[in-house]
């Protein structure tokens, strides 16, 4: 019974552990996408650091990346840059990978 209930709680432990880790790789995307987006939109400093928290509000709104994706896309093409949907989605890979080699290499 013992083993059962170690095993249990070792697996919990893990459960808790990927939600955490997910949630930390797609905060660091989603920063690194406002950063991307905001340079795009040649944003001062100041505006940078607010638009990367506001991108990263996005998230919160509904579960999955359309969130994140409709907010970029709104402010990009009220900024009017040339930039689609597509060219978003292919960021969002891009950051994704980033993001996960930036939590792998601990910086």
């Amino acid at each position: 019974m013992t083993d059962f209930k170690d095993r249990e709680r070792a697996e919990e432990a893990k459960f808790a552990m990927d939600e955490e880790t997910a949630f930390k790789l797609a905060a660091r995307r989603n920063r690194l996408l406002g950063e991307w987006a905001a340079g795009k939109m040649n944003l001062t400093a100041e505006e940078t650091d607010s638009y990367k928290k506001a991108v990263m509000q996005a998230d919160f709104e509904e579960a999955g990346d359309e969130d994140v994706i409709r907010k970029l896309l709104g402010d990009l093409t009220a900024a009017d840059t040339n930039i689609s949907e597509a060219d978003i989605r292919v960021k969002l890979e891009e950051m994704t990978i980033e993001a996960k080699r930036q939590l792998m290499g601990g910086s």
